[in-house]
């Protein structure tokens, strides 16, 4: 998320956004469940880092993840509420060895070459630009070390990519605005690379969202659930076979992993 220093308004924003709903994201089935965490918790117990950053924490899935598998993890977010959540959650499914650290993705209190594992998951869409935080993320990734980025993509279509991308953003950014957008694979490669990466092919993840769970949890109004649900209802074909919206309104999202 956006460093408060550089981008007040937004700093802003997404703490009116987020902090509220703390316990909901900690308790959100979408955000505890998924291919991309079971691919996670494979990776963790393969490797077991000694020390684990889980930047832009949300609600600690990643944290509660790798936890058991680690030696330490800092699950580290801007909301001081959200991390309140996942250390009452920690302590309820007894991992002493997670920490929580307030902190912006773009500047990171922690010395250079400080984890072995930095994971960022679900986050990023929210920072006002990947690269400064990307940035921060390599300087603190010890050498050898391994970086993990999951986030929701721009679907991967290439004769569509314009059409779908629009509509994305527009739905997101009208549930959420604290969002700032969802990169294509090509923009993280790109982003990765500036940054001092070395990222690996991009793997792909479908994931479905449950369209009342989906505004409920961020608390839309029902003035914009309406208008989303019209552009839903209005949406042309292909928009409606590649998200597959359902009669209720529930669609599916493309999901990029990156590994460096």
């Amino acid at each position: 998320m956006s460093d408060p220093g550089t981008h007040g308004a937004h700093a802003a924003l997404v703490q009116k956004q987020f902090s509220p709903r703390a316990a909901s994201y900690v308790a959100s089935p979408v955000h505890a469940q998924g291919e991309d965490l079971e691919r996670l918790a494979a990776w963790a117990r393969e490797h077991h880092p000694e020390r684990v950053l889980d930047l832009g924490c949300g609600g600690g899935h990643v944290s509660f993840t790798v936890a058991p598998h680690a030696g330490r993890v800092v699950a580290c977010d801007p909301s001081a509420e959200m991390l309140l959540a996942v250390a009452e959650a920690a302590r309820t499914r007894q991992l002493g060895n997670i920490e929580v650290r307030e902190a912006w993705a773009e500047r990171l209190p922690f010395e250079d070459g400080s984890f072995d594992l930095v994971a960022s998951r679900f986050s990023a869409h929210h920072w006002q630009t990947l690269g400064p935080g990307l940035a921060e993320a390599w300087r603190v990734l010890r050498p050898g070390g391994t970086a993990i980025f999951i986030d929701t993509v721009t679907p991967p279509v290439a004769l569509l990519e314009t059409l779908l991308d629009t509509w994305l953003q527009t739905i997101e950014l009208m549930r959420d605005p604290s969002h700032v957008r969802d990169w294509s694979a090509a923009q993280w490669v790109a982003a990765l690379q500036a940054a001092g990466f070395a990222p690996g092919t991009p793997q792909f993840f479908r994931r479905r969202l449950d369209f009342d769970a989906w505004v409920e949890r961020m608390a839309t109004p029902p003035s914009i659930i309406a208008a989303i649900r019209a552009l839903q209802q209005h949406a042309p074909e292909e928009v409606r076979r590649h998200f597959a919206i359902e009669r209720d309104g529930s669609f599916e999202i493309d999901v990029a992993w990156l590994s460096c």
